[in-house]
């Protein structure tokens, strides 16, 4: 597997139904070891799994994990694998470099896929991306992860996009080995691109919806120009959150005859965004589109 090539890590990835049922140390197990044989003094997956206990614990840096790891019980090292060392067997975890060291050396695909959840059944899968805070390192940009997740928050699989490309380029490639018949994905505007329309309808049998802003300049001015004002059926949601009170408008619209020319769009979509900001008072409002098959 290569650390470098996302797109190489998904295709050697093990099947996902030959991991489906493993735990996750039995799932970790399948990957490859990327470090040289001399010198080694800590379980490769013993490593990956203080990292993961020391995240679910709430670390959010190298040097908390190693922290974790340093202060971690003999029992819940035992656990993890940790190395044993001296004549009374005592657990040693490893260190923050050591875990850094061996993180960034590891497949990112091929362990995406190792940990992720089936997206089989899903209602929807979401795909968006971001950049991993904290990655950055010298003069190297930080890591911009490409992630698809399911609705009720469980990854599915997420990729690192190569640098001087972007999100578009990895798309197919992130959802290409997840079965997705019947499942909607839903995606921001960078990825309303026809092709990413065919490749879900066409090839994964999935559905689409698909946001659209200027940066379809076309799309977004015929989708403002359909008869909005004709659609009496409405759906109304108000919730409060993140400081902010928001009441949002929704209107769909039945496109096929109206000349929507985009891959296998069925539904449009408008939706009327009222924020009122809680602690300044200040009010906004946004207009956003989207498109469904």
């Amino acid at each position: 597997m290569c650390c470098q090539s996302a797109t190489v890590c998904l295709v050697k990835s093990p099947a996902l139904e030959d991991v489906a049922k493993l735990s996750l140390a039995e799932r970790l197990r399948v990957l490859p070891d990327p470090r040289r044989r001399r010198g080694v003094r800590h379980p490769f997956v013993a490593v990956l799994l203080v990292a993961a206990s020391a995240v679910v614990a709430g670390a959010r840096s190298y040097a908390a994990i190693g922290q974790w790891s340093a202060n971690a019980p003999q029992q819940a090292l035992a656990r993890l694998g940790a190395r044993v060392a001296g004549a009374l067997g005592l657990r040693i975890g490893p260190s923050a470099a050591t875990i850094r060291r061996v993180v960034n050396l590891v497949c990112p695909g091929g362990l995406a896929e190792l940990t992720g959840a089936d997206p089989g059944g899903a209602d929807s899968v979401a795909v968006d991306g971001k950049a991993a805070r904290g990655s950055r390192h010298g003069t190297s940009p930080a890591a911009h992860l490409l992630t698809a997740m399911t609705a009720d928050g469980r990854t599915v699989t997420q990729l690192r996009v190569p640098d001087k490309t972007n999100e578009i380029t990895c798309f197919a490639a992130l959802l290409a080995r997840h079965d997705l018949a019947g499942v909607t994905v839903t995606a921001d505007a960078l990825h309303t691109q026809r092709v990413h329309a065919r490749f879900l309808v066409e090839e994964k049998k999935a559905h689409y919806l698909l946001v659209v802003k200027a940066n379809q300049p076309e799309l977004h001015r015929r989708l403002r120009s359909l008869p909005w004002k004709d659609v009496t059926a409405r759906r109304y949601d108000r919730e409060i959150g993140h400081g902010r009170r928001e009441t949002r408008v929704t209107r769909a619209l039945t496109v096929t005859g109206l000349g929507l020319d985009f891959p296998h769009a069925v539904q449009a979509v408008r939706i009327l965004r009222h924020r009122t900001d809680l602690k300044s008072g200040t009010v906004s409002r946004q207009t956003v589109y989207a498109i469904t098959a």
